[in-house]
């Protein structure tokens, strides 16, 4: 019956954005996503979360400092900087390297730069979170990824690569939204909206449980929690924060 509703549900929701699955159906949709629409929407949609979730991301990077290399700096890698709204919480003086998939983030990124000139940028790789090949192995004191794991194509072959570019000791930083519980009416209706959440943002998936993958990764140590972001009308408040040392 619950697999029924969500069929019925879910193709009520298509409907409703017949025409983004029409323009992707063309071959529209998806460029002009990644170029336009989905850059103009993370930069606001970044701003509101970022509100929800200040006090939780200064308690999170609070203790970035603690994993500075011997070179007495903080070599830093964000995967999936988009808009840049994590650099207001690194320390003074720490060296950004930022990555994305998707090069279109540039004059958010920009605007984020220019508020937040305590931070060395290194340089800009357009990359992959599952092929950090540009990065060398064991060069990095730090990895940080908020709301990317949810959209890359492999989450195990991410955190793979997110092992081999920190150095031993060196820590990773998260948090992302995730599945709610089973039996709850948030999974029933991240069930229902996953077809079109997923095309209409960017590849983003809501029911993935990214708990398990990091638990499962090779790290010697795993600092997670459980929270719930207020984010009304929307499938994404269940996340998870914290950090995992190599």
């Amino acid at each position: 019956m619950a697999e029924a509703s969500v069929l019925f549900l879910r193709a009520c929701l298509a409907a409703l954005a017949m025409p983004i699955y029409l323009l992707s159906f063309l071959g529209i949709w998806e460029p002009f996503c990644r170029k336009i629409f989905f850059p103009f929407f993370l930069e606001r949609f970044s701003a509101i979360h970022e509100r929800k979730t200040k006090k939780q991301k200064q308690e999170l990077f609070r203790n970035l400092p603690d994993f500075t290399g011997t070179s007495g700096e903080l070599k830093l890698l964000e995967i999936g900087t988009g808009c840049g709204a994590n650099f207001q919480f690194y320390p003074p003086g720490c060296k950004v390297t930022c990555t994305d998939i998707n090069p279109n983030f540039q004059q958010g990124l920009s605007r984020s730069m220019n508020k937040n000139q305590h931070v060395h940028y290194e340089r800009f790789l357009v990359a992959a979170g599952e092929d950090l090949h540009q990065v060398p192995s064991g060069s990095v004191d730090a990895v940080v990824c908020t709301l990317v794991l949810c959209s890359v194509h492999n989450v195990n072959g991410t955190l793979k690569e997110v092992l081999r570019v920190l150095r031993p000791g060196g820590a990773f930083y998260f948090l992302e939204h995730v599945a709610a519980d089973r039996s709850s009416w948030k999974y029933f209706w991240q069930q229902v909206c996953y077809p079109t959440w997923k095309l209409v943002f960017a590849g983003c998936c809501l029911t993935r449980e990214i708990w398990k993958n990091l638990e499962q990764a090779s790290f010697s140590e795993l600092n997670i929690q459980h929270i719930s972001v207020t984010l009304p009308w929307t499938p994404i408040q269940p996340h998870i924060i914290g950090y995992a040392v190599k």
